[in-house]
């Protein structure tokens, strides 16, 4: 892959052969970070699962104590008195039904879809089109929910969702490169902690193979697992 000259002068400074702490980690990718937009620092796991067992599943949620530092968008499944709920909490659109025909037309303007468990049937009809785009409710995130101000609210304070690609990598944000590098270790050392919790137990052998953190437009700086426990 061609890359250009601000991206190739950034990698420069890395060293590809060296595994780093949380810390140089974070100062390499906050250095590096030079684009014109507050990139994202991104977090990528190459494990030692297989997706293809139902027992080798990685996925869940945390919430980051710095937060995301992204405005996120929330669509709630909801009737009745838990759709005024959701409205209260601060939710973006509510509705039920009526919404099924709306996003078959092509509506994706939302980041999260959260649903009381009463809604699954409904939102069961778009599954193959939120599905793909990660949007998908479950209750293993948070997303299938009756307490869903609470969904609401750990959505907006920062909450973020982990899981396993279809080559077996786990890809999840920390937090913007403009956050100070406290917070973004705070942020990485709460997310690595939950990833290493969720390590299935049918799994035989190294569990994180390698973790690399990059911004959006940067290069990426492998991180030392062993500091996490992993």
């Amino acid at each position: 892959m061609k890359t250009g000259k601000r991206y190739n002068a950034a990698a420069q400074g890395v060293d590809r052969a060296v595994k780093y702490s949380a810390v140089d980690a974070i100062e390499l990718v906050k250095k590096n970070a030079t684009a014109k937009f507050d990139e994202t620092v991104e977090l990528h796991i190459r494990t030692g699962c297989d997706s293809r067992h139902a027992d080798q599943q990685v996925r869940g949620s945390v919430v980051l104590p710095a937060g995301t530092g992204k405005k996120v968008r929330i669509l709630v499944f909801a009737k009745g008195a838990k759709a005024d709920e959701a409205q209260a909490a601060g939710a973006d659109f509510v509705g039920a039904e009526e919404l099924v025909p709306k996003i078959q037309g092509g509506w994706f303007d939302y980041d999260v879809v959260i649903a009381t468990p009463d809604m699954m049937g409904v939102v069961g009809r778009i599954g193959r089109l939120l599905g793909p785009k990660g949007l998908m409710p479950n209750p293993k995130t948070g997303t299938v929910t009756m307490d869903v101000a609470k969904a609401i609210a750990d959505t907006k304070a920062g909450k973020v969702e982990y899981r396993l690609d279809k080559a077996n990598i786990i890809h999840v944000p920390v937090g913007k490169a403009s956050f100070e590098t406290e917070k973004l270790q705070e942020n990485l050392n709460t997310l690595m902690a939950a990833i290493v919790k969720a390590r299935p137990a049918t799994l035989k052998g190294q569990f994180m193979k390698s973790a690399t953190l990059t911004s959006t437009m940067g290069p990426g700086v492998k991180l030392d697992t062993v500091q996490f426990g992993a």
